[in-house]
């Protein structure tokens, strides 16, 4: 008996020092899936300006094509890996659809119109703000308590934000006012996609839960593609090719990746990493584009990154 309550109160200790490491595992896995899905997301202003330079798929239509293209993907991976098992329970279908809306539709929707009306650095510079709106509406349905330590985070990865805004002279004049404010939507949608999910993340396997979400928008196809050409005869090479790369990596590997790292973080964790994603397309500017790389871009990285690790401090006590 003695020693049983010995053994109870030794396994208690090592949990109060060390955790589950199961559990410890399970969030250095999310940690590392989040870092992916920065790079998939990261590029994506960048796709997104190859294609419409080649002026051959309209945002609509790109949409579409996200959609049609990860739903055939997703269902077939979760399919494959789970067969009977990817059915969900009928009470949980409104959700999905709202989140479908959320994550899925509008959110692709708004950012691509956007993008076309707007800038990519702008692009690049409005996706902290899912972090922003991702904490307020935590706390706002009570998923997470309100503290100082992580808006503290997000004041200083935002001050780095906005160093690159500064370093890139990003315009928010009046001709873009109408992109900017759509990727401000966008940005909203995402969050609130990120706050919806989290139940169900922990419930359905992320292969499931995004093949639920990619099906149930398929509605939305023939209004995208209303008055515009699948696939338009005039298309380069260069232009499908970046279409691929979109569904690859933005759509498919960014959602799956980003669902399975909400299954094991908190939502507010899982959007503070969207900081990163400035400093990717800079990056990518800069190796891609051969953009000048000025001094000010350590210091907003430096920023960006303490930031972030405030943040997560904040979730590892």
């Amino acid at each position: 008996m003695c020693q049983d309550a010995n053994k109870m109160s030794n396994r208690n200790l090592h949990e109060d020092r060390g955790g589950n490491p199961g559990e410890a595992r399970r969030k250095i896995e999310g940690h590392v899936a989040l870092v992916f899905v920065q790079l998939c997301f990261g590029f994506l202003p960048l796709f997104g300006k190859w294609i419409d330079g080649e002026a051959d798929f309209t945002p609509r239509i790109v949409t579409a094509w996200r959609i049609g293209g990860g739903a055939v993907i997703f269902l077939a991976l979760a399919f494959a890996c789970h067969g009977k098992k990817m059915r969900v329970n009928l009470r949980d279908i409104p959700a999905l659809l709202v989140l479908a809306l959320l994550g899925v539709g509008a959110n692709q929707w708004l950012f691509l119109e956007g993008l076309v009306r707007s800038t990519s650095v702008n692009a690049g510079l409005m996706m902290p703000l899912i972090a922003v709106f991702t904490f307020l509406l935590a706390v706002l349905v009570r998923q997470e308590r309100f503290s100082l330590l992580p808006c503290l985070g997000i004041v200083i990865a935002f001050a780095g934000t906005a160093q690159l805004a500064l370093q890139k002279e990003v315009d928010m004049s009046r001709p873009y006012l109408i992109g900017n404010l759509l990727m401000v939507a966008n940005t909203l949608c995402y969050s609130a996609f990120l706050v919806g999910s989290l139940s169900l993340a922990r419930r359905y396997p992320p292969l499931v839960l995004m093949a639920w979400m990619y099906v149930l928008s398929l509605w939305a196809l023939p209004i995208l593609g209303q008055g515009d050409d699948f696939f338009p005869s005039g298309a380069s090479m260069k232009s499908w090719g970046t279409l691929a790369l979109i569904i690859a990596f933005p759509t498919v590997l960014g959602y799956l990746l980003n669902i399975y790292a909400l299954a094991r973080l908190p939502a507010s964790t899982t959007a503070v990493y969207v900081f990163l994603q400035p400093l990717i397309a800079g990056i990518a500017g800069t190796v891609i584009l051969s953009e000048a790389l000025h001094g000010s871009t350590f210091v907003a990285g430096a920023l960006i990154l303490i930031g972030v690790g405030i943040v997560l401090s904040r979730q590892r006590r």
